[in-house]
């Protein structure tokens, strides 16, 4: 796996400070852990978090965490139904404001990601990356990215993976304070949303299939 372009910010500042943040983060959003946390556990059930696993810094796998915002709600057979029929407006509100994503504040302090970098994708989808896309498991995944404020999850898959490759080749500080500076604005705007979660991975079969000019598995 190629890695990233080197300098003082990447390899000495980028995750200690990553560390700091985070903490202090935690810390002042501590009030708004706990009021999500109420609403979530009241509308949604619990658990209140959801966790799934992502692939992070060369591939290793970790446990990533989020508040949930789909309901448990079951077929006559006991299969869950399709998640656009799970994701609550109440679970919209939290992704299109991106309160979900908050608990990934303790993902960034316990070191599995970083403030910014290329978002985690599935396990699921590790098998089908062409090399280069490979590129984007260089760095720690970030909260957000630069695919995240250059269309956020209205952009194709091509251009996700364009973005994060770019990203992962030119890692800076003034780039990454600028990354921040767009997804809050994006969150506060609300804009570029759309139903990031749903129904991801037939989306991603198509773009691999026309990728690689065969069928995915």
């Amino acid at each position: 796996m190629n890695n990233s372009k080197g300098g003082i910010y990447r390899k000495f500042i980028k995750r200690p400070l990553d560390f700091i943040l985070s903490l202090i983060a935690i810390i002042v959003l501590s009030p708004i852990f706990i009021v999500v946390a109420i609403f979530v556990r009241t509308k949604l059930g619990s658990p209140v978090l959801f966790k799934q696993k992502r692939p992070g810094l060369s591939e290793e796998i970790f446990m990533m965490y989020k508040f949930r915002t789909m309901t448990d709600e079951t077929d006559e057979n006991g299969n869950f139904l399709p998640d656009s029929v799970r994701l609550t407006k109440f679970g919209r509100l939290l992704r299109s404001t991106s309160l979900d994503e908050l608990p990934e504040l303790f993902n960034i302090l316990k070191g599995d990601m970083s403030i910014i970098g290329p978002r985690p994708l599935a396990v699921q989808y590790l098998p089908y990356y062409t090399e280069q896309e490979r590129i984007r498991h260089a760095v720690r995944p970030g909260l957000s990215g630069l695919a995240q404020i250059n269309g956020r999850n209205t952009a194709s898959w091509e251009q996700r993976f364009s973005y994060d490759i770019k990203y992962v080749t030119n890692i800076t500080f003034i780039g990454d304070i600028k990354i921040i500076f767009g997804t809050t604005l994006k969150a506060i705007k609300r804009a570029d949303i759309g139903e990031r979660g749903v129904d991801s991975q037939p989306d991603f079969d198509k773009y691999r299939k026309k990728k690689l000019g065969g069928t995915s598995k």
